[in-house]
């Protein structure tokens, strides 16, 4: 039997204020998990167990490149929806995403899309329901600053122990003992 292996990715962008929220949830999670920063060894290759890409600014075709020979994923991102209050977040798998596949244009692929494209090559790619998705509501993702906005400052504690509770929840195996401050 083979060892798991898992891909903690933060997306974002580390200078665009509130982007940068995936990014330092990944970043306190792998020191709340002790996992090294760094995912792959010379030949491409994943190592089993749990790696972490704290920062990645990729999307479409070149984040698919990012999760080959992973058997499940943990996005952490951020997201703007219509009436979202900062601080508030959702969590779903990428089954929820298939909606947004659209497969006749692959500029600026979205994830679903992406993500079929890449299983068609035969690339080794983790199933929908193994990619499990953590997205923020942010306020500002415009503004060229490293820091967040004052309002996301100040809710980040709370819902970055709720994400990593809910993770520790669906993937419990991955979590144990790096919950709780």
């Amino acid at each position: 039997m083979t060892a798991i292996r898992t891909l903690i990715l933060g997306l974002g962008n580390p200078i665009l204020r509130d982007d940068a929220v995936g990014i330092r949830l990944a970043t306190d999670l792998s020191e709340r998990m002790g996992v090294p920063d760094g995912i792959r060894l010379a030949e491409g290759v994943p190592l089993p167990g749990v790696h972490v890409l704290q920062e990645c600014s990729l999307g479409g075709l070149t984040l698919v490149e990012n999760i080959v020979g992973f058997d499940r994923v943990v996005v952490l991102d951020s997201i703007a929806t219509h009436g979202g209050i900062p601080g508030d977040w959702h969590s779903f798998t990428a089954e929820a995403l298939k909606v947004t596949m659209n497969l006749s244009n692959v500029h600026d692929a979205n994830f679903a899309t992406a993500l079929e494209l890449g299983r068609r090559m035969g690339f080794h790619l983790p199933k929908d329901a193994d990619i499990q998705v953590f997205a923020v509501e942010v306020e500002d993702t415009l503004t060229f600053d490293e820091a967040m906005s004052p309002s996301m400052e100040l809710a980040y504690p709370v819902f970055s122990e709720g994400i990593f509770e809910e993770l520790a929840r669906v993937m419990p195996d991955i979590l144990v003992g790096a919950t709780g401050a």
